[in-house]
């Protein structure tokens, strides 16, 4: 039986040696690294798998039987019912923000209300407040082109705006409620959300700025100008940003793509968690429904997508395209980004089924050493062994809550939690669906994405790591 570790190893050279060395297209190389980590993955590593995840015996054991083929194409299918729809409707919302002049009505409202200066300040704390009730990957969907549209209007910084949206986005995924990954660690660890929530946003203050900072010396250091992407091409946009005001979108018209989304999300986040804390609450059950159908993110956003074609129908006449040719264009740029998600979402389901969270969880169980250090290492090793920061903070939230709970921490629990969402963070490489859809949609090469995009996550989440261990001495909350 061939040690998890090794098969892990065995899939990251595959995937770097593929796309690095041999020039390898990224979804050809994680769907080999995928088949090979499954071929080598043993039927009772993946039947142990499927009953640690919940599974009962008999639909374990029949997934351990399928086919590497079936195992890998499974995993694959997941992946794209997760992000199809989203990243579909997501690219024409983009396009539509780009070639409409929304994007640029939205950026030049910016700069008349901050200035340049304080740009990248903006995008990153905008970026940390949709965090919270979004999707990492919505956020970076919604505001990647509002980057481009603020490059092109200021001719810098492209990397600085696209690493604050980076920055603000990951860090309230992992540490404020009622994102999914921390709402499962506070259920886990009896953890009271509104504590969560408040001492979340305050340690992502703290990470933020760590980031903010970060960026803004990577910035200086490497220089990556704003590409041609599938979806438009940069003497467009500077056709769009050479117009007249008032020959551009409304100010209002031009958010409601972005906004109605966000507001229907969070107003479904907020009336489960109210109902959820106060079953006593006087909401009707109809509006809970109505909103819980429009929150879906996938729903929220075909809305918001449908939104944006009203904007774009209006909004470019000079052109011999008609709406279903622009559709059409959006959907292929989106098209590649689902395939290289979907193949890095295979890749990542089959280490998981190798059982490595398991391995290393048993790896690190016997190093006596404090448990908000210990908290930060499981979820940082699991998060970078199999690529996704909500199953990193379910894993180690599920080891160390037993920990917590059977000892005097003389702190409350909640630091640990902190500890483990800033864990989950790092890092972030190719085994991460999210660094592709990163990478694409912001035209970064690979090598670029992990010379800055990763490091920028270890620095918040060792940044997270101190603060909370300050915090927890200087503020027990008991």
């Amino acid at each position: 039986m061939i040690d998890p570790v090794i098969i892990l190893l065995i899939g990251i050279c595959i995937v770097v040696g593929g796309i690095i060395g041999l020039k390898l297209h990224p979804f050809l190389a994680l769907l080999l690294a995928a088949l090979t980590v499954a071929f080598l993955t043993p039927a009772l590593a993946i039947q142990q798998v499927g009953v640690a995840k919940g599974m009962d015996t008999a639909a374990a054991l029949a997934l351990s039987k399928k086919s590497v083929a079936e195992r890998v194409t499974l995993e694959f299918g997941n992946t794209c019912a997760k992000i199809g729809i989203l990243i579909s409707m997501a690219a024409i919302i983009g396009k539509c923000l780009l070639e409409s002049g929304a994007a640029e009505k939205i950026i030049r409202s910016i700069l008349q209300l901050i200035g340049i200066e304080k740009s990248p300040i903006a995008f990153l704390i905008g970026s940390f407040l949709l965090g919270i009730p979004v999707f990492f990957d919505t956020v970076i969907f919604l505001m990647m082109p509002l980057a481009k549209a603020m490059t092109l209007k200021i001719g810098k910084n492209y990397l600085f705006f696209v690493m604050c949206i980076m920055a603000g986005a990951a860090m309230a995924n992992s540490l404020v409620p009622p994102a999914p990954g921390p709402l499962f660690l506070i259920g886990e660890m009896h953890i009271p959300i509104g504590l969560m929530m408040s001492t979340g946003f305050m340690v992502g203050l703290f990470t933020i700025t760590a980031g903010y900072l970060y960026a803004k010396w990577a910035n200086k250091k490497l220089t990556i100008p704003l590409r041609d992407g599938v979806d438009v091409k940069i003497e467009e946009l500077q056709i769009i940003a050479n117009k007249e005001n008032d020959k551009l979108p409304s100010l209002l018209l031009s958010v409601l793509p972005i906004a109605i989304p966000i507001v229907f999300i969070c107003l479904d986040a907020a009336f489960s968690t109210l109902s959820k804390e106060d079953p006593k609450l006087i909401i009707p059950k109809n509006i809970i429904s109505l909103f819980h159908f429009l929150g879906d993110k996938n729903i929220a956003i075909t809305i918001g997508g449908l939104l944006a074609l009203l904007v774009i129908t209006k909004y470019k006449k000079n052109t011999n395209e008609t709406l279903s040719q622009f559709v059409q264009n959006a959907l292929m740029s989106g098209g590649g980004i689902i395939l290289i998600t979907a193949a890095g979402g295979a890749f990542g389901g089959m280490i998981q089924q190798t059982g490595i969270s398991a391995e290393l969880a048993a790896m690190t169980a016997s190093y006596q050493m404090a448990l908000i250090p210990l908290a930060f290492l499981i979820a940082a090793i699991i998060r970078t062994a199999q690529g996704s920061a909500t199953v990193a903070l379910i894993t180690a939230s599920g080891i160390v809550s037993g920990m917590a709970a059977g000892g005097h921490l003389g702190y409350n629990p909640v630091y640990i939690g902190l500890a483990i969402g800033c864990g989950s963070k790092i890092l972030m490489w190719m085994n991460d669906p999210g660094f592709w859809i990163v990478c694409k949609l912001s035209n970064l090469t690979e090598k670029e994405a992990m010379k800055t995009l990763s490091p920028l996550l270890v620095v918040m989440g060792v940044t997270g790591l101190v603060v909370i261990m300050i915090a927890a001495k200087l503020f027990p909350l008991l």
